[in-house]
């Protein structure tokens, strides 16, 4: 396996217990001094095989692999930082353009698979051409010679203590036709998270041209064509709803909280914050004055306040760490008070070991950057899923 934009290695680790070895691997962040993610990912797996520079400089990557996986940036299909759609830039953004150097290591190199991890936003990227931008992905792809498989997946719907809903894209070279079969019960993604029922079944072609592409598709569209599941190949996509089957034990927030005696005395809340956390928590509908003097209607529903610790977790944002009162940050009740969530409990909500983010090669790492991370990571155990599936299908198949 080869991994691009490794972050802190959730990938790795994931596909490591199935039993996958990593060859190479590229964590760079621009426009920072010091490399903390490059850093945390080396202090665990040591420097062999891994790079820290910026991903257009490398011309190939130099080894064989059969799997290229990477958590490719999310920030320009995200509207997490805002409520403006203007925030979403996609293919265009300045981290959306690192899609091409994904597509040209493919094709210098055509691995037999590629797993590949976004927001669920992609799917409907940018708002005024829904779908343009992952119909641009899946030609690209198509066009290198691979079938596509997605799947929107929230880890809560398979046992997992978080409701992280991401966008899975694997892509095998030389790959089926696209069928309701293999987007049902025979592709990777539903064998490795299977599905007790779908609907709304829809096929369309994409076009020829990534030009056409470009400038067409999705124009007057109020949603996007591309449902929470789908497979493409040869020009021809069919997607449709579906619903998560599992039957195992689903896990929640409080499996995974410390003893309040670990909790340093910075966590709890308090209790001259608390009203301004329940206010940011609580539903508002208000006049709000710009600095200019223009006036507008804000609203916004009410959160449960605090964070109920008997069911999943809410998502883990980049900005979880920090004293300051958020709407978006996690508070559970102890029997100390209201408190935030440390460090610790949040890479557990991911499935990293415990302490995985504490140390450097440089040294220690501050919580507000552990918090990020994690904001930023995925759930170990549905890589784990996925690359149980790839590993058996290329061991059978060589």
């Amino acid at each position: 396996m080869a991994e691009l934009f490794a972050g802190v290695g959730g990938f790795r680790l994931g596909l490591a217990a199935a039993g996958w070895s990593t060859v190479y691997s590229n964590q760079w962040e621009p426009s920072t001094k010091r490399q903390h993610a490059s850093e945390v990912y080396a202090h665990n797996f040591g420097l062999e095989g891994h790079s820290n520079e910026d991903i257009s400089t490398v011309a190939a990557i130099p080894c064989e692999f059969d799997l290229l996986v990477g958590g490719f940036p999310c920030q320009d299909y995200s509207v997490a930082k805002s409520n403006s759609n203007s925030a979403s830039a996609g293919l265009q953004g300045k981290k959306g353009v690192l899609w091409w150097e994904i597509l040209r290591l493919v094709g210098t190199h055509h691995p037999k698979f590629i797993f590949l991890e976004n927001v669920d936003r992609l799917l409907k990227s940018p708002s005024l051409q829904r779908g343009r931008d992952f119909a641009i992905m899946l030609a690209s792809l198509g066009a290198e010679g691979y079938t596509v498989e997605w799947r929107v997946v929230n880890a809560a719907d398979y046992g997992f203590p978080q409701r992280r809903r991401r966008v899975f894209i694997v892509a095998r070279l030389n790959g089926p036709e696209a069928s309701e079969r293999m987007l049902t019960t025979d592709g990777v993604l539903a064998e490795a998270l299977p599905i007790s029922s779908w609907s709304n079944s829809s096929t369309d072609s994409l076009g020829p041209s990534l030009l056409g592409i470009s400038e067409n598709f999705g124009k007057d569209l109020k949603i996007s064509p591309f449902k929470s599941a789908g497979i493409f190949a040869n020009g021809q996509y069919l997607t449709m709803d579906v619903v998560a089957k599992f039957e195992g034990v689903k896990t929640t927030l409080g499996d995974n909280l410390v003893a309040d005696v670990d909790v340093p005395e910075e966590y709890f809340v308090a209790p001259d914050a608390i009203a301004k956390w329940q206010y940011l928590k609580g539903a508002k509908s208000e006049e709000r004055t710009h600095a200019s003097g223009y006036k507008w209607h804000y609203a916004e529903g009410g959160m449960v306040f605090p964070d109920p610790i008997d069911r999943p977790s809410r998502t883990i944002l980049t900005g979880e760490g920090g004293t300051s009162p958020s709407r978006f940050k996690h508070v559970v009740e102890s029997k100390r008070g209201l408190r935030r969530l440390v460090p610790l409990e949040l890479e557990r909500l991911n499935g990293f070991p415990d302490g995985w983010t504490a140390l450097g090669s440089s040294g220690e790492i501050s919580d507000a950057k552990r918090a990020f991370f994690m904001g930023n990571a995925l759930v170990v155990g549905l890589i784990e899923r996925v690359g149980k599936v790839l590993a058996k299908r290329i061991r059978k198949n060589p």
